[in-house]
């Protein structure tokens, strides 16, 4: 037994409040190292008297990757606090105790001792984590809005090209805007999704509106306040929720903070709501990469010199920016915030984000955009959720990519779900394309079975879907600029066919959010070798079973079960099912 590969720690991921009653708890041990482990359990103030630590419960194990197996078990107490420990059998059917103060013989004097043992000293309710109930039962579309459809011609930018006519490069305007997407709120009803993420559409110079000049005002090529909370309220009417994006790692060198700052230099008052390290600002050099310069006095987004970076350490700048958060939420009753380069913005104003908005709007959804592993972000304190590139990374890298085999998909995808608490992983934000990556069908070389196989496998998944503009009609493009290109309206140009079965899978995946977002995943047959996949998802009772075929080999499985969905599958007489390439079987 590899007893430093065992490992613990309390009120963390491994240890967590899951609802208010219901404690969960995981040990990580070393890949195919542990035959069985018992949790030993009771209230701390009763060990001596009850003698609890002399009944053991079975942990099951849950998740492995390619190097560690996870071991889960819930409980309950009556008393509301927790005292507990492991019994750790090896597969050399050695065995130990490990608790608080490291690993120990399984003896009687050791097991009965009080302070080995892990402690949940009490069930705060105020410390669980909690996600909107509402985010586990929707699925989004992501809107760029300067590409999804020109509504109003009249507030169009100058140099306005025709929709569709070329490829973007990055300066184009095409005239997206606000009354565009209400003339297609019926569309978006029909397709079925039931949550909006809209990139930025606070006043700005550029088409993509991360540079914010006035982050109280929609940008005039896009429409105005009275259209925005008409196209919200009809929205909502819908059952459809609001999500709006907030750059408040750094503004636009247009925004009159920053110009204040170029015209009064050191005597600005704005100086400090800035990262500058000299004077003056405007100093730098461009060089012959788009948008990036070098010799820049202050600190920026990247190497941009057109987005200086917030101080938001600053209380003014606090100030400023919460006031912002909350004045949508009070005047437009917006139903989340997705916050643009979240991982670069201090702690601290976070938890203060996260205090001012949820005040007034309990259920609030706070997003982070942060492309890694994210525990620091995901505590309680600050967001609710992030941009779960990390997670669905592995899921690309494997069916689009082929970089990777099925075996280190899973081993990746679980060990995203392992750095979390389930709730985390139950209102995550799951996407396989966006405005900054090139778009899924794309990555699939135009492999329209090979894309439906890997959007279905992410609907499938732990966490909220996201589908980006454009996506369920057979778009394409490359990274950015490429994958902005204008909505396809023409009929004869969209792919009806698709758009037909991201329908299908957006109205799968509501019927079955419960058991998608909260229930257990068993990976039950992962082959490289023949590039075959089967696992189940079950919550209560009631089991899900998927399989997916990515060779050129058909795989006969045994049909038992209604079918719910499939590709690439035929019944045989026999009770058996063929699954042939980039095929698969969902059986309810």
């Amino acid at each position: 037994m590899d007893t430093a590969a065992i490992y613990h720690r309390p009120e963390s991921e491994y240890a967590f409040l899951y609802t208010n009653t219901k404690f969960r708890i995981r040990l990580r041990t070393r890949k195919n190292d542990i035959k069985k482990v018992y949790v030993l359990s009771g209230d701390p103030y009763t060990i001596t008297t009850e003698k609890w630590y002399q009944k053991e419960r079975p942990m099951k194990k849950c998740l492995s990757t390619n190097v560690h197996d996870y071991w889960e078990v819930e409980l309950t107490s009556e008393t509301r606090r927790l005292q507990y420990a492991f019994h750790v059998i090896g597969e050399d059917s050695t065995d130990c105790f490990y608790g608080d103060q490291g690993v120990f013989p399984y003896r009687k004097n050791v097991i009965a001792e009080p302070n080995f043992y892990f402690r949940m000293p009490y069930f705060h309710q105020i410390d669980r984590f909690v996600v909107p109930e509402w985010v586990k039962e929707t699925v989004w579309y992501q809107i760029f809005p300067e590409r999804f459809a020109n509504g109003d011609k009249a507030n169009d930018p100058d140099h306005t090209l025709a929709w569709g006519s070329k490829d973007p490069d990055r300066e184009d305007f095409f005239g997206g805007d606000l009354q565009g997407v209400m003339d297609h709120l019926d569309y978006l009803t029909d397709l079925g999704i039931n949550g909006i993420y809209f990139c930025p559409i606070f006043k700005a110079t550029s088409n993509h509106k991360y540079d914010t000049i006035d982050y109280y005002e929609v940008d005039p090529a896009f429409g105005d306040k009275k259209l925005l909370k008409n196209l919200i309220d009809e929205a909502h009417k819908r059952g459809i929720r609001i999500m709006f994006d907030a750059v408040f790692n750094h503004m636009g060198i247009h925004s009159p903070q920053w110009q204040d700052v170029l015209e009064n230099g050191e005597k600005s008052i704005y100086k400090d709501w800035f990262h500058i390290r000299f004077f003056p600002v405007d100093s730098y050099q461009m060089t012959d990469v788009p948008e990036t310069a070098e010799n820049i006095p202050y600190d920026t987004f990247a190497f941009t010199p057109f987005m200086p970076k917030l101080n938001t350490a600053n209380p003014e700048v606090q100030k400023y920016l919460l006031d912002i958060a909350t004045y949508w939420i009070k005047e437009f009753d917006i139903d989340g915030w997705r916050l643009d380069v979240a991982n670069e913005v201090d702690h601290h104003f976070w938890k203060k984000f996260r205090e001012e908005v949820t005040v007034i709007k309990p259920d609030i959804y706070i997003l982070g955009e942060i492309w890694h592993s994210s525990q620091a972000w995901l505590q309680g304190d600050e967001f609710h959720a992030v941009m779960n590139y990390a997670f669905t990374d592995s899921i690309k890298d494997y069916f689009a990519k082929k970089k990777i085999t099925a075996s280190q998909m899973v081993s990746g995808m679980n060990h995203q779900q392992m750095l979390y608490r389930d709730q985390v992983n139950e209102g995550t934000f799951n996407l396989l394309d966006s405005h900054d990556t090139a778009r899924i069908l794309t990555l699939c070389n135009g492999n329209k079975e090979l894309m439906k196989s890997v959007m279905t496998f992410m609907f499938l998944q732990k966490g909220s879907p996201c589908i980006y503009y454009g996506t369920e009609v057979g778009m394409t493009g490359g990274e950015d600029p490429d994958c902005r290109k204008c909505m396809v309206w023409e009929k004869e140009k969209q792919d009806l066919e698709l758009f037909g079965f991201i329908k299908e899978l957006v109205s799968l995946r509501k019927q079955l959010s419960k058991i998608l977002s909260e229930g257990a995943t068993q990976w039950l047959i992962v082959n490289d070798r023949e590039d075959k996949l089967y696992f189940v998802r079950e919550l209560e009772g009631q089991i899900i079973h998927i399989y997916f075929n990515q060779s050129a080999e058909p795989w006969i499985v045994e049909q038992e079960n209604e079918i719910i969905l499939s590709q690439n599958c035929q019944l045989l007489e026999d009770g058996k099912a063929e699954i042939q390439q980039y095929g698969f079987l969902i059986m309810c």
